[in-house]
């Protein structure tokens, strides 16, 4: 465990605290926030969020933030840790009357020194495309909420395009629009394109092509947060029913699912490689889900509340090659073998993609996330060798774990096939979670929903069966319990194909889907600092800091060990007196 920093008082907020790779400290004068510097009053507000993206300009200045504290919206140039924040020259500022902004996200695809796209989406059901740098309003998306009108909980371009971009409400819809597209005057008309257990996805009915065009209906309740696969090919969901679903995006084919412990889920990410999936939620707990064998590894227990945000550091993952069974010395000898935060996200994926590859020495892998809380507090984890793989030999694997029930690890790949239930005698552990799934990656496969999507080809559409999906096996221990998704528009007279049914948590605790306490590994956290007064809804992992942010509109940076170094401080302001004019933006609110 990290030793305390900043305080010995458990209710004080910590300024640092220490890991195996160094000190981390809390850089005041990087701290962003509302210019006046004044907390803000979250009562009712929805969670701040940010946003980062860099411009690759000459400068080197060129990471922008982004961040919404209630009703308003605010764009930075972001110093890091080489210079102090400068709160008195926003470059764009915005004010909304009728709605709030509660997501966003830039097209990093598209960025540039003198115009980035910003999608934004609002309490109210619409999303905004603008262009902070030219203070531009270009489109407004579902204005009349004819499309849904309840609040957009999330937001995302497409991996890889410039127009399009999904869209998540806490109806429990999502949609996918292209921002070439217009929505239309009247609310859209759908056909079933596809359906499977706790979904449907269906296709817009138009003579001309307009948004949306698509719309998924997933689980019940609110789509709380949904993040693509580093390679854009899979969507990994979390709804206000507890489930995980992870989808293939082209093909619209639900690849596993995950039910949390009891309560909804409310984050998910990617590891760096993809082979990964952490969720967290509303059991307080963070759950790591194999994406290749669809099944839960490990859980993690360390926060006091709900789990608000979970992500992985692409920087501190720990990538060795060698042979694991050569190793000998102390464990000092051991740590210093181990490279922490030296490779860029790209460079470590590379490295990951070594980790089952039959040409190459075996290779030791150490996964970082963490995880922010309403309990106020941050918590690092380490995904190591022996929960990952339990069957190999332990020399390499050291580990800030708790392992519950040692003597009957889970059943984990080695590399070899997977052992499905109902071949043999039921393990000790389930080896599987999920339906059966085709390959993880299909590269020769080009044509795609997505495909049609972008083509906005319905006729395309019709080709796709609504039975051509691989067969499912199911066996006892694979019955599921979904609870079908309601669809709520009324204009097509196939969707009473999609029944609603309730999920019995009771049925499943204990199984596959969702495996008991004791059924799995345990991690402790490797730290567990309090470091805000108020819940905390940000988590962001850059190469020279962390970023966290609060309710209360604060934005901390987090200097990792060796990349701290002298800042000029920069006197904070008392009132808005002197800034830059804001757009006061007003949103038509149709009911």
């Amino acid at each position: 465990m990290a030793t305390e920093g900043g305080g010995k008082e458990m209710n004080e907020i910590k300024t640092q605290f220490t890991t195996r790779e160094g000190l981390y400290k809390l850089l005041p004068h990087s701290e962003y926030s509302r210019p006046n510097r004044v907390p803000f009053n979250s009562q009712g507000s929805n969670p701040v969020r940010v946003s980062f993206v860099n411009l690759n300009d000459q400068s080197g200045n060129g990471d922008r933030l982004c961040f919404n504290v209630g009703r308003e919206l605010y764009f930075y140039i972001y110093k890091g840790v080489r210079k102090a924040a400068d709160l008195s020259k926003p470059i764009d500022k915005r004010i909304y009357k009728g709605t709030q902004p509660t997501c966003h996200d830039f097209n990093h695809l598209t960025a540039t020194a003198e115009s980035v796209s910003l999608l934004v989406g609002f309490s109210a059901g619409q999303v905004q495309l603008i262009d902070p740098i030219k203070k531009e309003t270009s489109k407004l998306f579902n204005e009349e909420r004819l499309i849904d009108k309840s609040r957009v909980t999330c937001v995302k371009w497409v991996p890889g395009s410039e127009s399009l971009f999904l869209v998540a409400h806490s109806s429990g819809n999502m949609y996918l629009y292209n921002v070439e597209h217009t929505c239309g005057t009247t609310a859209p008309h759908y056909q079933l394109l596809k359906q499977g257990e706790s979904f449907a996805v269906h296709t817009c009915k138009s003579k001309s092509t307009r948004n949306p065009l698509l719309k998924w209906t997933v689980g019940e309740g609110a789509l709380n947060e949904f993040a693509f696969s580093p390679d854009g090919k899979f969507l990994a969901c979390v709804s206000q029913d507890g489930f995980l679903r992870v989808f293939n995006f082209d093909s619209v084919e639900l690849h596993g699912t995950m039910k949390s412990y009891f309560g909804g889920l409310l984050c998910v990410c990617w590891s760096p490689d993809g082979k990964y999936i952490v969720t967290g939620g509303e059991d307080d707990l963070v759950t790591v889900w194999s994406f290749v064998d669809c099944r839960v590894i490990a859980r993690g227990h360390g926060h006091k509340s709900w789990v608000s945000v979970v992500a992985f550091d692409p920087y501190t993952t720990s990538v060795e090659e060698g042979d694991p069974m050569e190793f000998s010395g102390s464990d000092e000898d051991f740590q210093d073998l181990l490279h922490f935060g030296r490779d860029r996200a790209n460079s470590t994926q590379s490295r990951l993609s070594k980790r089952n590859s039959t040409d190459s020495r075996p290779v030791s892998v150490t996964y970082r996330f963490g995880s922010v809380g309403q309990d106020t507090q941050l918590c690092l984890w380490d995904l190591t060798e022996d929960i990952l793989f339990p069957h190999q030999p332990l020399s390499r694997a050291r580990t800030h774990t708790n392992v519950m029930n040692a003597t009957s690890p889970p059943a984990g790949s080695n590399g070899n096939s997977v052992t499905t239930p109902g071949n043999c005698a039921p393990p000790p552990l389930p080896r599987s979670n999920s339906l059966p799934h085709s390959a993880v990656s299909n590269a020769g496969s080009k044509s795609s929903v997505m495909d049609g999507a972008i083509a906005s080809g319905v006729s395309k559409f019709a080709t796709l069966s609504l039975h051509d999906r691989k067969e499912r096996h199911h066996e006892k221990d694979h019955k599921r319990n979904h609870s079908m998704g309601h669809i709520s528009s009324k204009s097509s007279d196939k969707l009473n194909l999609v029944t609603k049914t309730k999920t019995d948590p009771a049925k499943t605790l204990g199984t596959p889907l969702c495996p008991r306490m004791e059924d799995v590994p345990l991690l402790e956290p490797l730290i567990c600092k309090k470091i805000a007064h108020e819940r905390l809804t940000v988590l962001i992992f850059l190469e020279d800091c962390i970023v966290t942010a609060c309710q209360e509109g604060f934005i901390c940076t987090w200097g990792r060990p060796g990349k701290v170094g002298s800042q000029r401080k920069i006197a904070p302001i008392d009132s808005e007196q002197g800034q830059l004019p804001h757009s006061v933006c007003f949103l038509s609110l149709s009911r």
